[in-house]
């Protein structure tokens, strides 16, 4: 089986290419994304990097000239399936897409990694775009089965479209390189991870810092991570600065191995979301979560053995499952070593890639039987 992959994640992409390359019957992988060269690590012989070179603005010329040369260079490939990672809307994906699925015939796959996008992201571009796409995808994939229900009422799409498998590991190993045995939790850091956008509830654990801190002398939040702005959220510790340690841009996967290993507990107080790749993370650095119950990050987190579940928008009770696992070491230190054991378990690309492969061949066979 011929494969191609591009859209976003390439960090995803590419994890999940080095995984089926390692089954038989997948004789080559065509990955056509602009890899980071820090997730690019070891390449299969059966994978094929092409890295697209691309110039601002979008419509300059040479990104034209790039995109003919690799609608060239896919038909060369000729691939049995094509599978595309769709994040936000844009216009590369929809080409790659239109031409793989109007004009060679080849049966695509889409995973959508969010059913709808995040507050703040729609625009009817993207929401047109990631309609045309979901209208005309042979097979779509979503992670979670709270979210295949979801897409099928909100789209009126057939059951037998929309496919639930589970969310890789596909972050940890960039992290995991970093490892040091010198570097050992610190105790009472208690760590906000990723992008800073409003949807990730910032302001929730901010506002159960005062909780936190009144009931574990020492405690700190340590908020890790890009936002354009964050004059919004420095307005909001005031005068409370010595509780937080701030680094806001983006985290390199070095320092934040550094992160993940110096805490105590890793949050995620959001108020809207699918899956998190910061879950798996944590869980790869033995740290046990307080989530909340939103998307289906709850279907990743068994509730007081791996971590916390809470209602979203709820300082109080984050401060109250936090604290419960400042306090109490030898809890905190076995659902680390539970979620280390879930992490290998549940997210292990083995079973991962036995599903992707079988969706792959349905694709394929409805395909030919429509011909």
């Amino acid at each position: 089986m011929r494969i191609l992959f591009f859209g976003s994640f390439p960090d995803y992409q590419m994890q999940l290419a080095n995984a089926l390359c390692k089954k038989e019957g997948v004789e080559s992988i065509f990955l056509a994304s602009a890899i980071p060269g820090d997730v690019i690590g070891t390449v299969d012989k059966k994978l094929i990097l092409h890295l697209p070179v691309v110039k601002n603005p979008a419509i300059h010329p040479a990104n034209f000239l790039s995109l003919l040369n690799l609608f060239k260079t896919i038909s060369k490939h000729n691939p049995d399936v094509v599978h595309l990672q769709l994040g936000n809307g844009r216009m590369v994906n929809l080409l790659i897409f239109m031409y793989c699925k109007m004009i060679k015939r080849y049966p695509v796959v889409v995973t959508f990694h969010d059913v709808k996008l995040h507050p703040g992201e729609e625009s009817r571009w993207s929401q047109f775009l990631r309609y045309l796409i979901r209208k005309n995808a042979n097979e779509i994939i979503v992670h979670g089965e709270a979210l295949k229900e979801e897409m099928i009422k909100e789209y009126s799409l057939p059951d037998d479209k929309v496919h639930a498998i589970q969310f890789g590991e596909h972050e940890v190993a960039p992290f995991r390189r970093y490892y040091r045995d010198d570097i050992i939790e610190k105790g009472n850091l208690v760590l906000f991870f990723g992008r800073i956008v409003e949807y990730k509830g910032l302001e929730y654990l901010i506002k159960a810092e005062p909780t936190i801190v009144r009931e574990v002398g020492g405690a700190k939040i340590v908020i890790a991570g890009a936002r354009d702005s964050f004059l919004k959220y420095e307005n909001m510790i005031g005068d409370r600065k010595e509780s937080f340690i701030i680094h806001n841009y983006h985290i390199s996967y070095k320092e934040a191995a550094e992160l993940f290993q110096e805490c105590s507990v890793v949050v995620l107080p959001y108020t809207e979301a699918s899956q998190s790749g910061v879950i798996p993370t944590a869980y790869g650095f033995m740290k046990p979560v307080v989530v909340t119950n939103v998307g289906s990050i709850p279907n990743v987190v068994d509730e007081g053995i791996t971590g916390f579940i809470v209602p979203p928008k709820d300082p109080q009770a984050i401060a109250d499952a936090v604290v419960k696992l400042l306090k109490n070491e030898g809890l905190r230190k076995q659902m680390g070593q539970n979620a280390y054991k879930k992490l290998k378990k549940d997210f292990a690309w083995d079973k991962i890639v036995e599903d992707t492969l079988e969706i792959y061949s349905l694709s394929i066979k409805n395909v030919k039987h429509n011909a």
